[in-house]
């Protein structure tokens, strides 16, 4: 059953928020980009995904990114794919502007334009949702997704912090609703607990069946993929990344 279609996001109700917000004060040219290129990319209403003439070719795949972190693997997803649609997810301020840096090529000590135009950017096929994406869950419809990304969350590693973690049956199952018959879940994470939560969580769900057939299958980098600088940061620091991905059935 396809969800009603509240008029605001921010009239859903949801559980407590768990996480940073904003960071380190943000320079003059990203919030230059938070001011005027934010507000061209933004999904503030229901009705863009209803009736939002960007969400509705026919021709083109949609994928959703929940928690971009400072928006590396979306860009180069969005870069690499320009007749996909993506749909980020990051509620962390400055990794809406980092995106948005990638995104229009406008860094700080560079002189600031007048304005800017999504239009005029080399990757135009981005939307941002910089809220809780359990707002968003509730404004979309099912089977809208092709994909879903949710790469290196924080993995709440202490039991009793267990229950924040996304991978959790409550959001599984709107991760299910919201993806096509077959379509991909790709799960990302480097921590040892959060590999192990993912395997027995993702076990227990019957909505979804993994892909691998072999264990270097879930060891190595999937053909589509996009390095991040926390996966570098991680690898250095000598924790391997695996690469989990589900199909719903």
């Amino acid at each position: 059953m396809t969800p009603v279609l509240t008029n605001s996001l921010a009239n859903a109700a949801v559980a407590k928020f768990f996480g940073r917000r904003k960071g380190r004060v943000v320079r003059k040219a990203k919030q230059f980009l938070l001011d005027n290129l934010l507000p061209q990319m933004k999904i503030c209403d229901a009705k863009d995904f209803a009736e939002g003439a960007f969400f509705h070719d026919s021709r083109k795949e949609r994928c959703l990114e929940i928690g971009f972190g400072d928006g590396q693997h979306l860009y180069g997803q969005a870069k690499n794919n320009p007749d996909t649609l993506f749909v980020g997810v990051e509620v962390f301020q400055n990794g809406v502007a980092n995106l948005l840096t990638l995104i229009s090529g406008i860094k700080d000590g560079c002189c600031l334009p007048d304005n800017v135009s999504l239009a005029d950017c080399e990757v135009t096929n981005v939307r941002v949702f910089d809220d809780d994406v359990r707002l968003l869950f509730k404004n979309i419809p099912d089977g809208f997704f092709d994909k879903v990304f949710l790469l290196f969350p924080d993995p709440w590693p202490k039991k009793k912090h267990s229950g924040r973690r996304f991978v959790h049956p409550d959001n599984l199952k709107e991760v299910a609703r919201v993806l096509k018959k077959g379509g991909l879940f790709r799960i990302a994470t480097d921590h040892p607990v959060y590999k192990r939560h993912v395997l027995r969580t993702m076990h227990e769900c019957a909505a979804f069946y993994w892909t691998a057939k072999c264990g270097d299958d879930w060891r190595k980098e999937p053909a589509d993929w996009v390095k991040t600088k926390y996966q570098q940061k991680a690898l250095r620091e000598g924790r391997r990344p695996v690469f989990f991905d589900y199909r719903k059935v």
